[in-house]
């Protein structure tokens, strides 16, 4: 639609509606005040400040009269028989204690000392197939040779192998072994040249 038909309409209609608004704000104008309903008288509550007596029922807490009851009579006595002292002596009663000798006890060549004994294995780690061994479906055994100090601990240990490839790890197996050290007149000792082998086969 063109602006200047736009403009056209618009501008009379505008105008009549200010037209009727102005008509109806004059109309209330020319109305006045409007009379307001007559005051009511205010509603008045009175609060009853006197406290009505309320009576309350007594109850009679006199006791009755306690029948009196006789006690009972004591139980009766029972009178302690007094045991007899025995006359005659314990040793004639229960027969005279034999006499015998009292043995003698000595030590003589007893000795109490802890017997000799060699070194003996206790904790035995079991050895580990080397893996290059395996892959190459090698076997074989080591000769182990070796002393054991007065702590039970594995020393100067060596290894004569059918195959340099299990002799590191047999030097390592025989290391984590714990002995029972060699006793002499009951004291530890250190043992020399104790031998073992390790076998290393591969299962079927």
């Amino acid at each position: 639609m063109p602006l200047i038909l736009r403009a056209l309409i618009g501008i009379p209609l505008a105008a009549v509606v200010a037209i009727i608004l102005f008509l109806l704000m004059r109309a209330l104008i020319a109305m006045g005040e409007i009379p307001l309903d007559e005051e009511r008288e205010a509603t008045k509550i009175e609060i009853n400040q006197e406290v009505e007596d309320i009576e309350v029922a007594k109850r009679d807490m006199t006791p009755d009269k306690v029948q009196q009851v006789d006690p009972p009579p004591p139980p009766p006595q029972v009178t302690k028989q007094k045991a007899q002292q025995p006359s005659e002596a314990l040793t004639n009663i229960g027969g005279q204690i034999p006499e015998f000798e009292t043995p003698d006890i000595g030590r003589g060549d007893v000795n109490f000392n802890v017997s000799d004994r060699d070194a003996q294995p206790m904790v035995r780690v079991a050895v580990t197939y080397p893996p290059r061994a395996a892959e190459r479906g090698t076997e074989g055994s080591c000769d182990m040779q070796f002393g054991v100090t007065p702590e039970g601990a594995p020393y100067n240990i060596t290894a004569n192998c059918t195959n340099s490839i299990f002799e590191r790890t047999s030097i390592r197996t025989v290391e984590q072994w714990k002995y029972a050290p060699k006793i002499v007149d009951g004291v530890a000792v250190s043992r020399s040249g104790v031998q073992t082998r390790l076998t290393y086969q591969l299962a079927d």
